[in-house]
């Protein structure tokens, strides 16, 4: 595994949690739609940006590709709105802990399965084991809300 893209996710990990701690205060006072659509508005001009500056990509192949792919299209804002309304309740970490685990079931299906044209990737015990455990840091974590 390359230890340099293990690191940059783990930082985006971590950038999650930040706007996951921006967006609670923001909704609140703004609104939670209007919240979601302050943060879409803000990351496609800073991707417009990159884009204008590094190249012209591809656009004629958007007609070319199976409608499905843009289903996250979809995904993105819903669970920015979710986390929007959900982060303020919860809290951050009780939050992040809830998406990491949904994330990490929905990957073991993707990646056992093969789906959305995903190489197969075998599951074994020790994978098993830290699904196993983050479940139970959920557990935990919301066992800790209750004290």
């Amino acid at each position: 595994m390359n230890v340099i893209f293990i690191a940059l996710i783990v930082v985006a990990g971590m950038g999650l949690s930040f706007e996951a701690g921006l967006l609670g205060p923001l909704g609140e006072k703004v609104g939670h739609l209007w919240a979601t659509l302050s943060i879409f508005v803000v990351g496609t001009a800073l991707l417009w940006l990159i884009r204008h500056f590094t190249g012209k990509g591809k656009f004629t192949a958007w007609q070319s590709i199976p409608k499905w792919q843009l289903i996250g299209g979809i995904l993105g804002p819903l669970y920015v709105v979710v986390l929007t309304l959900a982060t303020p309740i919860l809290g951050v970490a009780m939050s992040m802990i809830c998406i990491l685990f949904g994330q990490i079931t929905t990957s073991f299906a993707i990646d056992y399965f093969g789906w959305f044209a995903m190489p197969k990737q075998n599951t074994n015990p020790l994978r098993l084991l830290g699904l196993a455990l983050i479940f139970l840091a959920l557990c935990f974590s919301y066992l800790g809300t209750l004290s």
